[in-house]
C-alpha cells in the first residue's frame, strides 16, 4: 500500500539528468550539524580497483562502475563518504541484471602539466551542465595519488587511473558508454545529445586543410569521442584505427576547435565544447576563445559560489559536494539548507537531513517549509513527537499547511490515532479544498470511523494475523489483489472472519502486539516490504513499523511467507538499522520465505551464516492464482487485446540517460504489434498513465486505457485473464497475468522481474529497457506469443506448476505450525472453490471523487 503522499509520489516524466541521485555521498553531518568534508569520496578510493561493475563482488555506485562495499558490517560511502573495497557480494549491485548502461567521461592526461587543464575541464563542466554528474575517470601515467587531490577538491566522482597512452579510452571496463575528453577542453553547453547516443563510435571528423570538419579524413587523436564499447569488438581499436563502418559523426560544435577562431573571431553561441589542441600559447587573434576559457580559470571558494548560485537543478552529487563544508564564517542560506537536507531525505539519510535543518530551524519559527521538512525526516526516524511539533509549526504558513496536515494525518494514522488523522486531514481540506493527499487521508480515515472493528465470527485465537501493504482508494493495483492471494494459500475465507489485519506501516505497540499475540499464527507478507523508503521508519529499517525489543516479544507463531528484496539497481541506502532488524526478525520466524530466488541470494548476504539457511523460497502466491482459484481456469475465448503497463515511481533509478530511447522503441513495438492485436494500457496507478501521455505526446499515438486501480481483485484477474498477452514494466504486471495462465512479456527496469523470469528458467520472456533494439526484439517476441497463443498457454500453465510445487511444500511446513487443515485437499485432485468470502466488500476498491 503507498498511501498518497507527496515524499513518495512520483515526479514528473524522467529526465536524462537525475539519474544517479542515489551515487555515494562526499559529505557527513555530525549530531551537531557540523558539517565536515569527508577526505574519501567513493570515487577516490575506487581507483584501487579495477572499476568492474558486472560481477558479484563489488558494488556500483548509482550509474556506474565505482566500486565500493555495502557489506552490512562495513562502513560505506553511502554511510560515511569513505569506502573500503571488500571481497564481499553485495546485495546492491544488480545492474548487470537490468542492463542499465553504465557511464563514464574519461580524460587522459599526459603529465602533471595537463592537470591545472584537467581543473579547468571540471569546472567547466560543472557550471555549464550543474544537473550531470556521472564518473570522471582520468587517465594518467602513473602519477602519485597527492596529484589529484585539488581535482577531487572539484568533483565527488573523480576516478583516477594508471593508463599507457588515451587510446585507453577504448578499454576502460567496467562502463558500456564512455565519453573521451581531454585537458585541452571546456565545455560550454548541455551534452544531453551526446549522452543519448547509443551506437558506434561518435566524433567530429579530423578538420581538412580549409580547417573545416573532413569526413573523409578520420577521427582526431585528440578530440572528443562517444564510445559505445559493445561496438568495439573483442580487440579495442586505437582511435585512428577506428572501423569506418561503426564511425557516427558529430555536428563540429560538440567538439569545436578554437584555432578555427582566428582573427578575433567570437565563440559560436551553440557550441557545446570548445577544444584548444593545436593551440598556439600566443593569445593573438584568439581573444574571444581565451576570454572564454578564462570564464573557467576560478579559484575553489570563486568556483563554489559560482556554482551554488546557478539556477535551476543542481546534480546532488555536485551540490553535496561542493556546499558542504559550509563557510565557517557565513551563515549558509536557508534554502540551501533545505536543499541539502531534501538530498539527504532522498537517500534515506534523515539523521542527516535532522541534524542540518535542527541547527537552522532553532528559534526560527517562520520558516514553514523547513520545519516541514524536518517534520517528515523526524517521522523517518520514529521521533513521531517531535516531528508532530515541527508539522504543526509548519500548519502556520496558508501556503504549506495543506501538504503539513496531510503529513500529521499520516503520523496520527501511523499511531493508531485515527480520530487525529481524520481531523487534521480535514483542517488541511479546509486550507485547501482541492488537496488530494488530505482529502485521501479524510476519506479513508472517515471509513475506518465508520466500519470500526467489527465483531470476529471466529474468536482472535482461531484468527491469523495478516501484516501486509493493504492498498485502497486509486493504489497500486497489485498492492490490492496481493493480500487477498497470500490469504488464499492459507483459508478458503479471506476476509476479516478468519484474518486479523494489521498495516505493516502502522507502529506496533503493546495494544497491537497484544493483539498479533492472541492469533493463532502471525503472517508477514507478501510484497517487496524489504524496501528502505517507500514509508521510513526508524524502528526496523524496511516496511514493518515494528521495534526489536517489540518483535523479540511476539509469542505467536510467526511466518515470513513470499516477501521480496526490492531495491533498485544503483539505489544505495544505510542499512545497519535494516540489517540488525532482519537478523532479529529471521531468528524470531518459524517460516521464512522469499518470493524469488534473487530476494533470498541478496537477503542471505546480509545474514550471518548461522541463519542463511533459514531463508527459503515462496514463490508470490498472485503467480499460482489459477491453483488458488478454480475459477481463474482457461477462459472459453481470449478478447483479441495484448495490455502494456509501464511505471514511473523512481524513474530516474529505472531509465537512467535512456528514457527517451525507450519511449521511441516502445512507440516502434506498439505500432508492429497493432497489426496483429489491439494494443491497451493497462495502467496499475495513476501515475502509470504518464506512458500514455507521452507517447501521445512524443509519437502521435494514443492507448485505450483500462484504470485498474479502479477495479475489484475480481475484475482485475479478470481483465488480464481474458488478454492474449501482458507486456509490462511492474512486478505484478507480470505476475499477476501469469498467475492467470496468460503469457507475459517483461520490461526489465527492476531486479525483480529479471529474478522472477529466472526463477520460472524463461530468462526470454524479459526484455531490458536500456535494449538498444528493444522495439524489434519486443516485437518479435509478441508476434512469436500471438502467432502460437496456445503454445504459450501451455508454456506458462508448465512453468506455473513448478512454482505451485514449491508453494504446496511449504505450505505442509505451514499447516504444521498453524494447525489449520489444508484448503486444497488432494494435490493431485486440483484446487477447491474457495467458500464465499465474508467480507468480500473488502476486496472492492470505491473509487474516490477526483479532485
Amino acid at each position: 500500500m503507498t498511501h498518497p503522499d507527496p515524499s513518495t509520489t512520483p515526479g514528473p516524466a524522467p529526465a536524462a539528468r537525475t539519474e544517479s541521485t542515489d551515487a555515494p555521498d562526499t559529505a557527513t553531518v555530525t549530531a551537531s550539524a557540523t558539517v565536515t568534508a569527508s577526505a574519501t569520496t567513493a570515487a577516490d578510493s575506487a581507483s584501487a580497483t579495477t572499476g568492474t561493475a558486472t560481477g558479484s563482488a563489488t558494488t556500483t555506485t548509482a550509474d556506474s562502475g565505482t566500486t565500493t562495499t555495502a557489506d552490512s558490517g562495513t562502513t560505506t560511502a553511502a554511510d560515511s563518504g569513505t569506502t573500503t573495497a571488500t571481497a564481499s557480494a553485495s546485495a546492491d549491485d544488480r545492474r548487470a541484471v537490468t542492463g542499465k548502461r553504465r557511464i563514464a567521461f574519461a580524460v587522459h592526461v599526459a603529465g602533471a602539466g595537463e592537470l591545472p587543464g584537467l581543473r579547468t575541464l571540471l569546472r567547466s563542466l560543472a557550471l555549464s551542465d550543474p544537473a550531470l554528474c556521472e564518473d570522471v575517470v582520468v587517465l594518467h601515467p602513473a602519477l602519485p595519488d597527492a596529484a589529484f587531490d585539488a581535482a577531487r577538491r572539484l568533483h565527488p566522482r573523480l576516478i583516477p587511473r594508471t593508463a599507457g597512452g588515451r587510446d585507453d579510452v577504448f578499454r576502460l571496463d567496467g562502463y558500456d558508454t564512455v565519453v573521451a575528453l581531454t585537458p585541452a577542453m571546456v565545455v560550454l553547453g548541455r551534452l544531453d545529445a551526446l549522452l543519448r547516443l547509443r551506437t558506434g563510435v561518435a566524433a567530429v571528423p579530423r578538420l581538412g586543410p580549409d580547417g573545416a570538419p573532413d569526413p573523409l579524413g578520420g577521427v582526431p587523436d585528440d578530440g572528443l569521442l562517444v564510445i559505445q564499447r559493445q561496438d568495439l569488438g573483442p580487440v579495442p581499436p586505437a582511435a585512428k584505427d577506428v572501423p569506418e563502418g561503426i564511425l557516427v559523426p558529430l555536428d563540429s560544435r560538440a567538439d569545436f576547435r578554437a584555432r578555427r577562431l582566428h582573427d578575433d573571431l567570437p565563440v559560436p553561441e551553440d557550441v557545446v565544447v570548445l577544444n584548444f589542441a593545436g593551440v598556439p600559447a600566443a593569445r593573438t587573434g584568439l581573444a574571444p576563445a581565451h576570454a572564454t576559457r578564462d570564464r573557467f580559470d576560478l579559484d575553489d571558494e570563486a568556483f563554489r559560489a559560482a556554482f551554488l548560485a546557478l539556477p535551476g537543478a543542481k546534480h546532488p552529487d555536485l551540490l553535496l559536494h561542493l556546499a558542504l563544508p559550509f563557510p565557517d564564517r557565513s551563515r549558509p542560506p536557508i534554502d540551501l539548507v533545505r536543499q541539502l537536507a531534501e538530498i539527504h531525505r532522498g537517500r534515506g539519510h534523515h539523521d542527516r537531513a535532522v541534524a542540518l535543518l535542527s541547527e537552522a530551524v532553532a528559534g526560527r519559527p517562520d520558516l514553514p517549509r523547513c520545519h516541514e521538512t524536518l517534520g517528515v525526516c523526524l517521522m523517518a526516524l520514529s521521533r513521531y513527537e517531535e516531528a508532530e511539533t515541527h508539522l504543526l509549526l509548519a500548519t502556520a504558513s496558508p501556503v504549506f499547511a495543506p501538504r503539513a496536515f496531510g503529513q500529521l494525518a499520516r503520523l496520527a494514522w501511523l499511531l493508531g490515532r485515527t480520530e487525529d488523522a481524520r481531523g487534521y486531514a480535514l483542517a488541511g481540506l479546509e486550507a485547501d479544498p482541492t488537496d488530494a493527499n488530505c482529502r485521501a487521508w479524510y476519506a479513508r480515515t472517515s471509513a475506518l470511523g465508520i466500519t470500526g472493528r467489527s465483531s470476529a465470527a471466529a474468536p482472535p485465537g482461531e484468527q491469523l494475523a495478516h501484516v501486509a501493504l493493504f492498498a485502497d482508494g486509486e493504489e497500486n493495483a497489485g498492492d490490492k489483489v496481493l493480500p487477498e492471494a497470500v490469504r488464499s494459500c492459507f483459508t478458503a475465507d479471506t476476509g476479516p472472519d478468519r484474518w486479523h489485519q494489521q498495516h505493516a506501516h502502522l507502529l506496533v505497540d503493546e495494544a497491537a502486539l497484544e493483539r498479533l499475540n492472541a492469533r493463532r499464527a502471525v503472517v508477514v507478507g507478501g510484497g517487496g516490504l524489504f524496501l528502505p523508503d517507500t514509508a521510513p521508519n526508524g524502528n526496523s529499517g524496511w516496511q514493518w513499523n515494528i521495534p526489536d525489543d517489540v518483535l523479540a516479544r511476539i509469542t505467536a507463531p510467526l511466518a515470513v511467507f513470499a516477501v521480496g528484496y526490492n531495491v533498485f539497481d544503483g539505489q544505495r541506502y544505510r542499512r545497519e538499522r535494516f540489517a540488525a532488524s532482519l537478523r532479529a526478525l529471521v531468528e524470531r520466524s518459524a517460516f521464512f520465505g522469499l518470493r524469488n530466488h534473487g530476494s533470498v541470494a541478496r537477503v542471505r548476504e546480509l545474514l550471518p551464516e548461522s541463519l542463511r539457511e533459514k531463508v527459503r523460497y515462496q514463490p508470490c502466491p498472485t503467480t499460482v492464482a489459477r491453483h488458488l482459484d478454480p475459477r481463474l481456469a482457461e477462459p472459453a475465448a481470449r478478447e483479441d487485446t495484448v495490455l502494456v503497463n509501464c511505471a514511473y515511481d523512481r524513474a530516474g533509478l529505472r531509465f537512467g540517460h535512456d528514457y527517451g530511447h525507450f519511449l521511441a522503441e516502445m512507440a516502434a513495438a506498439i505500432r508492429a504489434v497493432s497489426a496483429s492485436a489491439e494494443v491497451r494500457y493497462a495502467a496499475h496507478m495513476p501515475a502509470d498513465e504518464r506512458f500514455v501521455d507521452d507517447l501521445r505526446r512524443e509519437h502521435g499515438l494514443t492507448l485505450p486505457v483500462e484504470p485498474l486501480y479502479l477495479l475489484s481483485n475480481d475484475a482485475i484477474r479478470d481483465l488480464y485473464r481474458r488478454t492474449r498477452l501482458v507486456i509490462g514494466m511492474r512486478g505484478h504486471a507480470g505476475m499477476i497475468p501469469f498467475g492467470c495462465g496468460t503469457p507475459v512479456i517483461s520490461l526489465v527496469s527492476h531486479p525483480k522481474l529479471a529474478y522472477f523470469l529466472a526463477d520460472i528458467a524463461r530468462p526470454d520472456w524479459g526484455v531490458s529497457v536500456h535494449e538498444r533494439a528493444l522495439g524489434d526484439r519486443l516485437a518479435e517476441r509478441a508476434r512469436a506469443v500471438l502467432d502460437d497463443h496456445t503454445a504459450a498457454v501451455a508454456d506458462v500453465h508448465d512453468r506455473q506448476r513448478l512454482l505451485w510445487s514449491a508453494t504446496r511444500d511449504n505450505l505442509a511446513r505451514l499447516r504444521e505450525l498453524t494447525g489449520l487443515p489444508d484448503p486444497f485437499g488432494d494435490p493431485d485432485a486440483g484446487p477447491v472453490v474457495p467458500s464465499p468470502r465474508s467480507a468480500a466488500e473488502n476486496h472492492v476498491t470505491r473509487p474516490r471523487d477526483r479532485a
